[in-house]
């Protein structure tokens, strides 16, 4: 979704809104490719309840992939929005590893913007941690049990749904 949105230290120049779901969130591991890119946060939101959220297996730091499921077996998942020029979302999206790509994401508030899904296939063996409604909650839930020596996964059973 192409907005026209101004901002006082960028005024009349287009801006691209791209959805991050979870390393790329404020605070985390890859957030300075944003901030590199001189992307600003436009606001945090949730998506449409239509989404399963999973830890890929084997990803240094630690990625999510979310993955679109329809209008039931979903669950709305906290996300920020970015703005990125046209020219830093085109460098930002050709890094993008495989078996992330970039789609449109169906807000909870009806919007849409180009935000970062998954590939099915890699969520098969991947954890679904949907029910921590965000990576935010599910990172500091999986940290505080790696940190005292029990399993992280051991929530999965017990959590809200």
């Amino acid at each position: 979704m192409t907005n026209n949105i101004s901002h006082p230290s960028r005024p009349d120049t287009e801006t691209i809104t791209l959805v991050v779901v979870g390393a790329h969130l404020s605070g985390m591991p890859l957030n300075g490719e944003l901030a590199d890119l001189g992307g600003q946060l436009l606001r945090k939101t949730k998506t449409a309840p239509v989404y399963r959220l999973f830890e890929l297996p084997k990803t240094t730091p630690p990625k999510p992939g979310l993955l679109r499921v329809g209008e039931t077996g979903g669950t709305a998942i906290d996300v920020e929005l970015w703005g990125l020029s046209p020219a830093a979302f085109g460098t930002f999206v050709a890094n993008i590893p495989a078996p992330l790509g970039i789609g449109t994401l169906f807000l909870e508030d009806g919007t849409e913007a180009k935000g970062f899904l998954c590939e099915e296939l890699a969520t098969r063996d991947a954890e679904d941690v949907s029910s921590f409604g965000g990576w935010r909650a599910w990172m500091q839930i999986r940290s505080n049990k790696l940190s005292s020596g029990q399993s992280p996964l051991d929530d999965l059973a017990s959590a809200p749904q």
